[in-house]
């Protein structure tokens, strides 16, 4: 599934469940990404004002700050990479969650996924984009 060009696209994770970060980590990288994890949006914004990524991938919940509040950090200081944003969570059953991702306009990848599912979803979004 890798594809040429591959290699200089970079991805951030926002994740903080260790297993489903390495599972990103390790699908992605096999891909010929550049891979970075951030274990919430905190990091993840010291991060993004040092690097530019093609996808950025977002878990809505996190602690310290939660996706939600990362979307909109990088929405009010880098509006051009809201068009790179995907969304995970494991809560697709909250009315809250439904209507943020809604109004946002971003894709979601529900959790529980596979590395297959991830890599597809990743592939798709950046041919997109």
């Amino acid at each position: 599934m890798s594809r040429r060009g591959d290699s200089l696209k970079r991805i951030l994770v926002v994740e903080d469940e260790p297993s489903v970060s390495r599972l990103c980590r390790q699908a992605l990288a096999s891909e010929g990404f550049n891979v970075d994890t951030a274990a919430n949006g905190e990091v993840a914004k010291r991060m993004l004002r040092k690097e530019k990524y093609h996808l950025i991938l977002i878990d809505i919940r996190t602690p310290v700050m939660d996706g939600k509040q990362l979307y909109h950090y990088v929405k009010e200081k880098f509006p051009a990479m809201v068009a790179r944003i995907m969304f995970t969570t494991g809560d697709t059953v909250s009315e809250e969650n439904r209507v943020f991702v809604e109004q946002s306009g971003r894709p979601l990848l529900a959790k529980p996924f596979t590395s297959s599912e991830l890599k597809e979803t990743a592939a798709q979004f950046l041919r997109q984009g």
